[in-house]
């Protein structure tokens, strides 16, 4: 038997509302779901989702269309329902780690909140999530309901929120694990990882010295990694030496004079050794290199 109520809006559904549900079920094993207008049915429910003009996180209601809005967060962006769930559960669904909440909140719930808000500066243009929830409504084509549409879009919203709460707890650790690398580091200059880690905000925002990242790659071998000009760059800090560009295998063993070189990319961006010492000997010669 359920033992709560969740009331939303029936008909055309958002991303707001699709989220919210899928993060409630993260909070509630199992829960009545109403999908409806009803101002009566609405009174009785225990929690209120986008519908019934009223925000009052302690009694349940989570509206933000009432005049005045439900507020904004400090850099503007106002709080459709699923920031206001998230604000009130998302500590709890990330296992108590404020910091992944705040995480998943800053890379996915502000911006859903933005784009139901109408807050438009600076979003990112293109297919947005929001779009593709939409989608998830029924065309004027097709005689499928809206109730199972919702619950269709509610299953793919609860996948993304895990992955998007996963990849935050993960690249939280990895901060730590980074960091410790780029304290023990005999130069500065190259950064060992004794496993591949994400790497990128940790070092732009922990040193301005490192040049190259070597790290372990899946199948055994090592890897020489340059570090971007700032994440999302395609341009180096350093790039690898021009003479090594495209080549592989034997070819790069001779311009090297590393016996195990294996390769190295035509950006000259990666490269990479059978051993962890001979993929030092690259970063000791790309240091050397102008």
């Amino acid at each position: 038997m359920n033992d709560i109520t969740i009331a939303t809006h029936n008909g055309n559904f958002h991303a707001d509302d699709v989220f919210s549900i899928a993060a409630l079920k993260h909070v509630f094993p199992a829960f009545n779901l109403i999908r409806t207008r009803d101002l009566d049915i609405i009174a009785k429910a225990d929690l209120v989702i986008d519908v019934g003009g009223e925000y009052d996180a302690e009694a349940g209601r989570f509206d933000h269309h009432q005049r005045g809005g439900a507020g904004a967060r400090e850099n503007g962006i106002p709080y459709s329902s699923f920031g206001l769930i998230w604000q009130k559960y998302g500590v709890e669904i990330c296992q108590g780690s404020e910091e992944v909440a705040n995480s998943v909140d800053a890379g996915l719930v502000s911006t859903i909140d933005a784009i139901d808000c109408g807050h438009v500066e600076g979003v990112a243009q293109g297919i947005s999530l929001s779009q593709t929830i939409s989608m998830f409504n029924p065309t004027w084509q097709e005689d499928s309901h809206f109730d199972t549409c919702f619950d269709e879009a509610v299953d793919f919203a609860a996948r993304v929120l895990t992955r998007f709460i996963a990849s935050a707890a993960g690249g939280i650790s990895a901060r730590s694990i980074v960091a410790e690398a780029i304290e023990k580091a005999e130069d500065p200059r190259v950064i060992v990882l004794e496993k591949y880690t994400p790497w990128k905000r940790t070092v732009h925002a922990l040193s301005d010295q490192a040049l190259y990242m070597v790290y372990p790659s899946d199948s055994g071998q090592w890897r020489i990694q340059t570090v971007p000009v700032e994440p999302g760059s395609f341009e180096d800090r350093k790039s690898l030496p021009q003479p090594w560009a495209g080549l592989s295998n034997q070819a790069l063993q001779e311009a090297t004079g590393i016996e195990d070189a294996m390769f190295c990319h035509n950006g000259l961006f990666i490269a990479g050794a059978e051993s962890f010492e001979s993929t030092m000997k690259m970063a000791a010669i790309a240091l050397q290199a102008e």
